[in-house]
């Protein structure tokens, strides 16, 4: 018995260790706009930084040294198939209860969908799982898959000519960091050194970046999913924190029959928060930006527990 509670202890002191940086940037953030150190319009400049240069060198490196295999693996059905599910129930669900733009159902379906695999799912597959590689399938399917369809969609929101709507993709900076990435992997190329230096300090950028942005952008916001928009903001938080997470595990366990560790990482994976790079997307089209800051501190704030019992449910010695 004993054992077994020093056991819950450890994962829940994971869980919440992979939480730790990522909240204490997202509070100097807060603290550096409600001081005002970099002026009024810090945030976007700051989101815009993150998201036309920093998070495109980021997946350029990402993709460069992944394996493309891994979107094959069995475990992408479940991890996949949960997200696409997902997205594809707020769309149905936003469309017919609040009659929203597509814009706005891109935003929010990616906000039910998106998790925060970059960052805080590397740490605690580290923590948890004892290996980060975990959380490249879901990682790779969201920048080659979901990413670059909902950039379509949003940048498809404003009026532009056919030709250009055709194009977006071609346009659209991290569709080229991830395509430039794919070319590297494919080929076997190595990065010289003079390449590779500073795409790495551009890369570094796009985290700290994107969580400083956030942080400033709660300084003076509403509450929480309160007003006019507040039941999207809800079920945007639902399907991520307990759907995704419930759908990942029985895609995984009767669809895809993976088990042990494995099963535990997708569902780890489908339970993480929703993306700090979904704030950053809707604010760059200005589309859902309030649904995704929303999202994403209702969500991070959820899974919390929701981890944590996952984790000692799938993990606890017998």
């Amino acid at each position: 018995m004993d054992r077994g509670h020093s056991h819950d202890r450890q994962v829940l002191t994971d869980v919440l260790a992979g939480f730790g940086a990522l909240v204490a940037v997202i509070v100097v953030g807060w603290v550096a706009g409600r001081a005002r150190v970099l002026g009024d319009g810090a945030a976007g400049v700051l989101s815009r930084l993150s998201y036309f240069v920093a998070t495109p060198a980021l997946l350029l490196l990402t993709l460069a040294e992944a394996d493309p295999g891994a979107l094959l693996s069995p475990a992408l059905v479940a991890s996949g198939g949960s997200a696409v599910l997902c997205a594809l129930l707020y769309i149905g669900l936003a469309r017919w209860r609040w009659r929203s733009r597509p814009g706005e159902l891109a935003t929010g379906a990616l906000a039910s969908s998106y998790v925060n695999a970059g960052n805080l799912g590397v740490a605690i597959a580290a923590y948890v799982l004892g290996d980060a590689s975990y959380v490249a399938p879901v990682l790779l399917f969201q920048v080659l898959v979901l990413a670059p369809v909902g950039l379509t969609v949003l940048a498809g929101s404003r009026a532009e000519s056919r030709s250009r709507l055709l194009t977006q993709p071609l346009r659209t900076p991290v569709v080229v960091g991830c395509a430039l990435g794919l070319i590297v992997a494919a080929a076997g190329w190595t990065l010289p050194p003079l390449v590779r230096q500073p795409i790495d300090l551009l890369a570094a950028l796009a985290i700290p970046a994107a969580l400083l942005s956030y942080g400033m952008s709660l300084h003076g916001a509403p509450r929480p999913a309160s007003g006019e928009g507040a039941g999207q903001v809800w079920l945007v938080v639902v399907l991520k924190t307990v759907v995704q997470p419930v759908l990942a595990y029985a895609l995984g366990r009767w669809v895809a029959h993976v088990d042990g560790v494995a099963l535990l990482a997708v569902v780890l994976t489908s339970a993480l928060p929703t993306a700090q790079n979904v704030f950053v997307y809707a604010t760059a089209y200005d589309r859902g930006t309030r649904l995704a800051r929303d999202t994403i501190l209702l969500s991070t704030v959820l899974s919390v527990p929701v981890l944590a019992v996952v984790a000692v449910l799938l993990t606890h010695p017998s």
